[in-house]
């Protein structure tokens, strides 16, 4: 679903806005967004004023923000991939006035490995890896662009990714996502000051995808 209404999919019925204004009966606002493809925590706003202060949280890099994701290959135990990325429109194209790539940076932590003798590509066995990412700033396509950087793609990236890979996974497990979730938000509560810890849980089909590669203990690490 889209965060809300967009001119890539005109025909849609419902996206984020929409639906939680309808279960709410108030207008919401989107504090940030989040890829279609993408599930987890989305952040909204019950008024304008807290809709600023959000969106400031967000743009000057008072939020943290940490992601689950199933990815091609080993990376290390812990990357810091620091790549500067050029801006984008909501297509995927590189903007023509997009002018010097902007600094990106994302800290990448292993948190379960796996290899299946299954010949792929021109490797002997198939090798997917669970990684904890922590982007620090909030580039378009930020994730998926810079695992894609380091040979580590997140697997059912249609754009981004490895097509034999994909269709493994669509195949053996049946899985027709991008498996990137985002699972946690941190920030100061705008009215209180208080911290504030946002958790969103896996959903069952990303879940399901952990468990058969036999990572589900270290999601549910990951997920405390």
């Amino acid at each position: 679903m889209f965060v809300h209404r967009t001119r890539l999919d005109p025909g849609a019925l419902t996206w984020a806005v929409q639906r939680l204004r309808d279960q709410l009966g108030t207008p919401v606002y989107p504090a940030h967004r989040l890829d279609r493809a993408t599930s987890g925590a989305l952040l909204f706003a019950l008024d304008t004023v807290t809709h600023r202060q959000l969106s400031m949280a967000f743009e000057y890099g008072a939020v943290s923000k940490r992601y689950l994701a199933i990815v091609r290959g080993w990376p290390p135990q812990v990357l810091h991939i620091d790549h500067p990325l050029r801006r984008m429109t909501d297509d995927g194209d590189i903007l023509p006035d997009a002018g010097d790539a902007q600094p990106s940076s994302t800290a990448l932590r292993t948190l379960a490995r796996i290899e299946m003798p299954i010949p792929i590509d021109r490797y002997p066995a198939a090798r997917y890896a669970l990684v904890e990412l922590r982007p620090t700033t909030g580039r378009r396509h930020q994730l998926r662009r810079h695992l894609k950087h380091v040979s580590h793609p997140i697997v059912g990236d249609s754009t981004y990714g490895k097509g034999p890979h994909n269709r493994l996974f669509r195949e053996r497990f049946g899985c027709e996502r991008l498996l990137l979730h985002a699972i946690e938000l941190g920030l100061s509560h705008p009215a209180t000051g208080e911290p504030l810890r946002v958790l969103a849980p896996p959903p069952p089909d990303f879940e399901s995808v952990a468990t058969l590669l036999g990572m589900q203990a270290a999601l549910a690490d990951a997920t405390r």
